[in-house]
């Protein structure tokens, strides 16, 4: 898992850790240190950690004129034993939608897994966008699985279109308009 790193090729135009509205900025990264694992498993030193054990995430991409970002995560997304939405939403999206992002592009080729909990924090994120919306792009399809018998699915738009997205042939504001047309297809008239 240590040569999964998260997508860089946007890097010249954003990076969390040199935007001063991001929860990353300022942090360093070491190309040679790895301080992160997955249980036995290192992991890229470019992921961001922000409270769980076992979920890493990278801003890819934001964009405050526009309300959205685009986020990859890596690992199991644990919220029966490790509250990972609790620790995501107080760490990094409150953050963010403080600032102005109302519209989530999650990024989940590389979780592994997800563990319900209650759906609180969901709700209280979803409250929070007003308009806003919540997509998750090429989660696993038993990941699809486990948040549908969960009900993520009140919360956030994943299946369909949003199963075998090729996003990485987009630019991030293209992405964006690709994503928010499917959004737009799929809300109640």
């Amino acid at each position: 898992m240590h040569t999964l790193e998260p997508y860089y090729n946007w890097i010249e135009e954003y990076s969390a850790a040199e935007d001063d509205r991001s929860p990353f900025y300022g942090r360093e990264y070491d190309e040679f240190g790895f301080t992160h694992q997955l249980y036995n498993f290192l992991l890229h030193p470019q992921w961001d950690e922000f409270g769980s054990e076992t979920l890493y995430t990278k801003i890819l991409y934001a964009d405050y004129d526009r309300g959205f970002a685009i986020l990859e995560f890596i690992g199991e997304w644990n919220d029966c034993l490790h509250n990972d939405i609790m620790h995501l939403k107080t760490e990094v999206l409150d953050i963010l939608v403080g600032e102005g992002i109302n519209k989530f592009i999650l990024i989940g080729e590389n979780v592994l897994n997800y563990h319900a909990s209650d759906d609180c924090y969901y709700e209280e994120w979803f409250q929070d966008l007003e308009d806003g919306w919540v997509v998750a792009l090429n989660f696993r399809e038993h990941v699809i699985e486990d948040f549908n018998q969960a009900g993520i699915d009140y919360y956030w738009m994943f299946g369909g279109d949003f199963d075998q997205f090729n996003w990485r042939r987009h630019k991030p504001l293209a992405l964006f308009q690709l994503i928010e047309q499917l959004v737009v297809r799929r809300l109640p008239g």
